[in-house]
């Protein structure tokens, strides 16, 4: 292995270890270290041996077909992914135990065991096909974090109708331009839902959308209660609009599974890109069913008696993959939230956790930074005793808030599963394993049992810093990008050959561990949230005081970065205080909340290469308050100087 080949600074030294919590390791689910070797002797057997926990209709003939960049796992399989997650776990214990608890922000609650979600799910895939839904038939999903939502995709899935669930913070634009890429035949959202307090207009966002959306045949709209439900009855569309209780009244309770062959497409689910089109994410049935199912199970030493929280959202791959798929698959029983973390006050996910005895908790840094802030007198005031395992997604998490989680919200007896993986990757990929792995503060440790991970420099070279990598196929892993394979191609696969690049820099210590330190591309990532600069600066110009945009993260405390803009106005436009407000409130529009810049910044020029590429790069030197890195390749150095000393004198 060389370190020439370099292509990130290492910055951060961390030498605190912590092994397995005593007594953790009794009855845990992974126990020996053995499983890393036999998986990587065999990868192939190793992954059937999952996928023959799940119940299959017809078993595969084949386990892999490689032929770079497209995989097929368990070739001539047959399954049903909602058969999986609910008809199964009827002829036993299971059958009366709670499957999804939900509590909604204003305090509202609903429990479904698992005789209750299949037959909820049954009546609406039966409403699904009544509107005209078909195996192949795509449906769109836009709705808060209520049981609905979990609903709507088992229901998809049990009638072979691929989904795309949209975020509900998006705008209508972003909404309509994911439900007009995915041709949806369907759309189902909900008269609004509840956020710190307040009421997202869902119907109204979705009226909006579909205007535009000449695919569209029907509208499924759940009450929620959210005060909303008579002023969105006056604008129900005949014909076209439909309330989701109406419609499950007089449906059947009886609907078979179809078939699916184990590469029938299961979901679409967009991901900003480095160009304004969202990229459509598609995962398939049987191989993506068996990693989140096996990672489930073994990275969260899933037991029967355990009550799992995700907190994520299900408009993003955490929720599909770790709030209904993997969860469910297992016959755990799952606590889903609808609201804020800091509402009405920053005790409200702790009081959860105390309330109905959450003992496995998995949330974002993001979170975590935003509860180190408000200090430990919150999560003190409620008992956080069944607690006995801590995960994180989404992006790095710093060792400082590591070490807060695991002595403030763990008590110091709670193994962390810091977790590395991505939309296109369906399922998680590197991670400790809580009974195996010394764990250290900030790296996601190891790849899971299966997965082929290394760190390469441009050349293709091992290198002890650079860019990630994985070598190997893997079966919950992206098939292609709908309707653009060789966009797919472009952006994963061309790095190296038949090598899968994720974008992300990290890496490797002394002891084999990986720490992931970010993204090495275009995409920012705010929140949790992976956001494309291009979609944001696309917005910005679309105002039209606007005739260029550069758009670049800005690390910050709580979302781990924040958005900075640099706009150049047209000629004869002031730049004035009331025109960042109008800018910010533009983006929010066009895409949504979570892209709104945290800081706006007027500049006469942007700094470009002679071939008149942007430097992002050094526009985020500036945003960052750093010294300048090399200006040599600039037309003109004087540019971006000038913007360092304008931005110190307003950040004063």
């Amino acid at each position: 292995m060389s370190d020439e080949g370099h292509v990130l600074d290492v910055l951060l030294t961390e030498n605190r270890r912590f092994p397995p919590p005593e007594g953790f390791c009794d009855g845990c689910v992974v126990y020996d270290p053995a499983v890393y070797s036999a998986a990587e002797a065999d990868p192939e057997a190793y992954w059937a041996g999952w996928a023959e926990k799940l119940d299959w209709f017809e078993k595969w003939h084949t386990v892999l077909e490689w032929t770079p960049p497209h995989a097929k796992w368990f070739l001539g399989g047959k399954l049903n992914v909602a058969y999986n997650c609910l008809d199964r776990h009827l002829v036993g214990p299971r059958r009366n135990k709670a499957a999804l608890i939900w509590e909604g922000e204003p305090g509202d609650t609903r429990t479904f065991t698992y005789w209750d979600l299949h037959r909820e799910v049954s009546k609406f895939a039966n409403v699904l096909k009544g509107l005209g839904v078909k195996k192949g038939d795509r449906v769109a999903i836009y709705l808060p974090m209520i049981p609905e939502a979990a609903i709507s995709m088992l229901a998809c899935a049990r009638i072979g109708a691929p989904h795309s669930v949209v975020f509900g913070g998006f705008s209508p634009e972003s909404l309509a331009d994911r439900i007009n890429d995915a041709e949806a035949k369907v759309l189902i959202t909900a008269d609004g839902g509840y956020r710190k307090g307040s009421i997202v207009p869902l119907k109204a966002n979705a009226d909006e959308a579909v205007k535009t959306c000449d695919c569209i045949e029907h509208v499924v709209v759940v009450a929620r209660g959210a005060g909303l439900t008579q002023e969105v009855a006056a604008d129900m569309a005949e014909g076209r609009d439909h309330w989701y209780h109406d419609l499950m009244a007089g449906a059947s309770a009886k609907c078979d599974p179809e078939v699916m062959d184990s590469e029938d497409l299961l979901y679409i689910l967009y991901t900003s890109g480095t160009t304004g089109k969202p990229k459509g994410v598609v995962h398939t049935t049987g191989g993506y069913l068996t990693q989140v199912y096996a990672t489930t199970k073994s990275v969260f030493d899933l037991r029967e008696e355990d009550v799992y929280w995700c907190t994520a959202d299900v408009g993003w791959v955490t929720g599909h993959s770790y709030i209904v798929y993997g969860p469910l698959a297992n016959g755990a029983t799952v606590l889903m939230y609808e609201g804020a973390p800091n509402y009405p006050d920053w005790g409200r996910f702790w009081q959860l956790c105390e309330k109905y005895g959450v003992t496995i908790f998995y949330t974002a840094p993001t979170a975590i930074r935003a509860f180190m802030r408000v200090g430990e007198e919150w999560p003190n005031k409620s008992d956080l005793s069944k607690l006995r395992l801590l995960g994180t997604v989404g992006e790095p998490i710093n060792p400082e808030a590591w070490m807060w989680y695991r002595e403030v919200i763990g008590k110091e007896r709670c193994p962390i599963v810091d977790t590395w993986w991505q939309t296109e990757t369906g399922a998680i990929m590197i991670t400790p394993l809580p009974a195996v792995t010394e764990t250290k503060p900030g790296s996601a440790t190891k790849p899971f049992p299966g997965i082929a991970a290394t760190l390469l420099d441009d050349d293709g070279n091992e290198t002890s810093a650079g860019y990630l990598a994985i070598t190997k196929p893997w079966p919950s892993m992206i098939r292609t990008i709908y309707g653009d394979d060789e966009r797919y191609r472009e952006t994963y696969w061309s790095k190296w050959d038949g090598i899968y690049f994720p974008g992300d820099g990290a890496k490797r210590d002394e002891d084999g561990y990986l720490w992931i330190l970010g993204r090495v591309d275009d995409v920012l990532n705010v929140a949790g949230h992976r956001i494309g600069t291009m979609e944001v600066e696309s917005a910005l110009v679309d105002h039209p005081a606007v005739v260029e945009a550069a758009v670049v993260g800005k690390k910050h405390d709580i979302k781990g970065e924040s958005i900075a803009a640099f706009v150049t106005l047209k000629q004869g436009m002031d730049g004035t205080d009331d025109l960042v407000a109008e800018l910010k409130e533009h983006v929010t529009k066009k895409i949504g909340a979570i892209a709104r810049p945290d800081v706006i910044m007027y500049a006469a020029e942007l700094p470009k290469t002679r071939s008149g590429k942007i430097m992002r790069r050094l526009l985020k030197d500036v945003a960052e308050g750093k010294a300048l890195g090399d200006t040599t390749t600039l037309a003109d150095p004087a540019v971006v100087q000038k913007l360092q000393a304008q931005y110190e004198e307003e950040e004063g």
